[in-house]
């Protein structure tokens, strides 16, 4: 629209940065392994082994019943719904490094997002805050995308607290099984205990994925001499501090953090991954996906 400000992005740059990954990776034709692990998928019989399928996939059981290769077929492979729930709270408008927090996950999720619908596949998607702010059912196409990431990229879009028990509330209340995927993107430093179970029923009822999007700043104060004046976003109080005398108490309640963060998926079996604003995101994220792929085959290869 015009006169919205805009995030400083680079969707095209990093769109084709990904692909390249994707490629040299070898991932554009298991989609559904990528974003499923075998879960959700309707087993339909047997086909024959052939030299495009990964040795991985054969079902050895099968297969010496057979006395021929066969590898498992699932119905769902193609027409997958992926659901994208993403934090804009105020949260994510940090950053000290070349991005905020929401400039890099915006480039993360359209390059995500962009391999999903170029799979054949259907993206939808909701923000929230203290509250769910808006939801597009999963569609596909260019002018699907380009609404997507007009939204995304929307400067104003991004303000409030940060509630993810909400966003897990609307995805158990609202969203129902014919979409197979979410994917959740935050930096998950206002997540507690309390959304645990939530966060299970969300688990349970689809194949979830988690993206934590950190800044350097996030683990650890800068070692510099004198005083800062930090604000909270939400409340706005704020706090003189000395970052030489606070980092050891800093970074202690930040990896506590963390790692009640990573337990909490961990225990629902939820794959995480941690991305820094400071670092290139595409290795990174086509390295997840093909450890996802790995998990399948050990699954359905039993």
């Amino acid at each position: 629209m015009d006169g919205e400000k805009k995030l400083n992005t680079d969707i095209a740059g990093a769109i084709s940065s990904f692909q390249s990954a994707i490629k040299s990776f070898e991932l554009q034709k298991k989609l559904y392994k990528l974003i499923l692990r075998g879960k959700g998928l309707e087993f339909d019989g047997y086909r024959a082994y052939s030299s495009d399928d990964d040795a991985g996939t054969i079902d050895w059981r099968a297969s010496k019943r057979a006395n021929s290769l066969l590898v498992k077929k699932y119905i769902e492979e193609k027409n997958l719904k992926v659901v994208f729930a993403i934090d804009v709270g105020e949260n994510m408008v940090f950053g000290s490094a070349e991005k905020l927090k929401c400039e890099y996950g915006a480039e993360v999720i359209a390059s995500l997002s962009n391999l999903i619908l170029e799979s054949g596949n259907k993206i939808g998607y909701f923000f929230f805050n203290e509250k769910v702010n808006e939801f597009v059912r999963p569609g596909r196409g260019k002018n699907h995308f380009w609404r997507f990431i007009d939204a995304l990229t929307n400067a104003s879009l991004y303000k409030g607290n940060s509630d993810l028990g909400n966003a897990l509330d609307f995805a158990i209340d609202y969203l129902d099984r014919s979409i197979v995927s979410i994917i959740i993107v935050s930096d998950f430093i206002r997540v507690d205990k309390g959304v645990e179970d939530r966060l299970a029923l969300v688990a349970q009822k689809f194949e979830t994925m988690a993206i934590m999007i950190k800044d350097p700043l996030d683990k650890t104060l800068p070692d510099i001499s004198g005083e800062l004046v930090v604000e909270d976003p939400v409340t706005k109080e704020r706090l003189l501090i000395n970052p030489r005398l606070a980092r050891a108490g800093y970074e202690k309640h930040s990896a506590e953090q963390e790692h009640l963060v990573k337990e909490m998926f961990r225990k629902r079996d939820i794959d995480l991954l941690e991305l820094m604003t400071d670092k290139p995101f595409v290795v990174s994220l086509a390295t997840f996906l093909k450890e996802r792929t790995r998990v399948v085959r050990k699954r359905v290869s039993l």
